[in-house]
């Protein structure tokens, strides 16, 4: 009989204190599924974040104040897609999961 294969994962949170969070477990339970839903809603953000920036950065009245709180998102955003390509490099793809996200394809909104 094969036993399912256990793997450490890194979660797309912290602790409070900030420190990263792992899961062990074979990929198919309740907090690896949501991990998977929260990585997809965090590249649709991401995605979107890239929109409002290609927008603003064309617009040549956009405020000082304003390229500041776009840095501060786009920063936040590349953060978490630092951790969700550090997560998925380091566990083998899962049946049902392409390197793209959970089902394959592209993120959730596209």
């Amino acid at each position: 009989m094969n036993e399912p294969q256990t793997t450490v994962r890194l979660l797309p949170w912290s602790t409070p204190e900030g420190k990263p969070c792992f899961l062990a477990g074979d990929g198919t339970g309740y907090v690896s599924r949501v991990a998977d839903d929260i990585e997809s809603l965090q590249l649709g953000m991401a995605d979107e974040l890239l929109g409002h920036a290609d927008h603003m950065l064309s617009d040549s009245k956009a405020t000082a104040r304003e390229l500041r709180y776009l840095a501060t998102g786009l920063t936040a955003a590349l953060r978490d897609m630092r951790r969700v390509a550090e997560s998925r490099g380091a566990r083998p793809p899962a049946a049902g999961r392409g390197p793209e996200g959970p089902g394959g394809g592209a993120p959730a909104g596209e």
